[in-house]
């Protein structure tokens, strides 16, 4: 396994199965883009009311959202980059709203499991610097995205 990933489940909605396949489909996305061996990733599970906060908090937008992505390699103002063989590579922090995965995957006519890895494979991929700002930059990411989850075979 390339990563090491933190699991928590803050709705105890998820099987255990379920956040075991989250961890193998980031592993293989990993693999897919060469993430360096023990690189460090958490992915949490929340409600609608906790992700709505956070979005509300660090996005100013007061609206609950599917997935935030806080990647640690960008530095802020004043920060100072932290270097060395022996300091695992932190990329970050995935944050997934169950129900807006449950009510989406509805909507789009797949199962939960697909939507859960999407969002996952999403929120990891801005971890790694894909950004959809603009329409190349979207075009890049969501084929990657695609190719990942088909790959891997979490297809609609």
């Amino acid at each position: 396994m390339t990563l090491l990933i933190d699991c928590i489940d803050e709705t105890n909605e998820l099987t255990d199965e379920q956040m075991l396949e989250i961890g193998r489909v980031l592993n293989f996305a990993a693999n897919k883009q060469n993430v360096e061996i023990h690189s460090e990733v958490s992915v949490t599970f929340v409600s609608n009311e906790r992700i709505q906060e956070i979005n509300r908090e660090y996005r100013k937008k007061d609206t609950p959202t599917d997935v935030i992505s806080f990647a640690m390699e960008e530095l802020g103002e004043g920060e100072i980059e932290i270097t060395g063989s022996e300091i695992p590579r932190v990329l970050g922090d995935i944050i997934i709203s169950v129900p807006k995965t449950k009510e989406q995957a509805k909507e789009y006519g797949h199962s939960f499991l697909r939507e859960l890895g999407f969002l996952a494979v999403h929120g990891f991929l801005h971890l790694l610097g894909y950004d959809h700002m603009s329409e190349d930059e979207e075009k890049e990411m969501f084929t990657l995205q695609k190719e990942i989850l088909n790959e891997y075979g979490l297809t609609r």
